[in-house]
């Protein structure tokens, strides 16, 4: 099943032409990787694709919905029910617990308090942090902070994740954590990854590299790439 499809999309910031046309799909429960040098516009297309920017022209289909035609008060409805993000910096309140920190976007949604926290507990134990739920982020790890944080990117059981640079602040044995966790949690949630990196070793571990130079993406690299 199809769960991004993205036609066409440029992207300009005044006279600096960033995204030359891409085009790509994503099918539900795939893991797939960005690739690019610095520059080469592929955080430009994740923030792009999370609805977190928007095209200068180009379409964006997720989960069946054209998400550019949304209203701005429907499309941070839509983002907070249907997209999780992960970012190279965490982005945890300090002055909250682990396990609060985890149910913020449930609670934001409307949701059950009790229902929130109890799925909230299940992905923090998920991620090897049972003893660390009403911890402060000041108290836990670099890793144990990110893992945080990709706990709450699900909490919404959101049906696409993007994740932008999210080993970048973590070591190797880390950031090699944090991509099996990925697999890990598509084999028992069938969840989506998008996932721009520059680590091709890690790119490696996903079902497919994109990689992106000057704007446009290389198309050997994508069988599902679109013409």
């Amino acid at each position: 099943m199809m769960m991004l499809k993205a036609e066409n999309l440029h992207k300009s910031y005044g006279s600096l032409h960033v995204l030359k046309g891409i085009s790509l799909t994503v099918q539900r429960g795939e893991i797939v990787s960005i690739l690019g040098s610095s520059g080469a516009g592929k955080s430009t297309l994740l923030h792009i694709l999370g609805t977190l920017d928007s095209p200068s022209s180009g379409r964006v289909w997720l989960h069946g919905q054209d998400v550019f035609q949304l209203s701005s008060s429907a499309l941070a409805a839509f983002r907070n029910r249907h997209i999780g993000f992960v970012f190279q910096f965490h982005y945890l309140l300090p002055e909250f617990t682990a396990l609060e920190n985890v149910c913020m976007p449930g609670w934001i949604a409307g949701e059950k308090k009790s229902v929130v926290e109890e799925r909230a507990r299940m992905l923090l134990e998920t991620m090897g942090l049972r003893d660390r739920l009403h911890h402060k982020p000041a108290m836990l790890s670099g890793g144990e902070q990110q893992r945080v944080a990709v706990a709450r990117a699900l909490i919404n059981h959101p049906d696409i994740v993007f994740a932008d640079e999210p080993t970048g602040n973590l070591d190797s044995a880390h950031a090699l954590e944090l991509h099996q966790l990925f697999q890990e949690l598509q084999k028992q949630f069938n969840q989506t990854f998008v996932i721009v990196t520059h680590n091709e070793a890690l790119a490696r571990l996903s079902d497919r590299q994109l990689l992106i130079k000057d704007g446009q993406l290389l198309q050997h690299h994508d069988q599902h790439l679109m013409t």
